[in-house]
């Protein structure tokens, strides 16, 4: 339920920010195969967050669902966590988050500083 209300939550802040076309991203297979229609809802307690998805979807050019494995997105994990906590804000204006993806790796971030007299 908790990948359901951030995906909820994150369709919600595409909708108010006008975007026309939107790549859901998530590692929930669960939900990616639902929300696309291919898996069926047996879980009376997903069936209304699925038509939420399927409703809110519609409003969107163009959408497209892809699972990615969960060893693959730590990031998409901890913010489906953050997002799920936090209460929908609404008409409030919302900064968008800017994420880079990189090839590597990074295994720590260094400064090296010198003092300047």
């Amino acid at each position: 339920m908790a990948e359901y209300e951030a995906c909820i939550m994150g369709l919600k802040v595409a909708i108010d920010m006008d975007v026309h076309e939107l790549l859901v991203m998530g590692d929930s297979d669960l939900l990616i195969q639902q929300a696309e229609g291919k898996w069926e809802t047996p879980d009376i307690k997903l069936i209304l967050y699925r038509q939420c998805v399927q409703d809110l979807s519609k409003r969107f050019k163009s959408i497209e669902f892809r699972f990615i494995p969960r060893f693959h997105n730590e990031l998409a994990d901890s913010l489906a966590t953050l997002a799920s906590l936090l209460p929908y804000p609404g008409n409030t204006h919302i900064d968008p988050l800017e994420i880079q993806v990189w090839n590597q790796h990074g295994y720590y971030n260094t400064i090296e500083t010198e003092p300047d007299g």
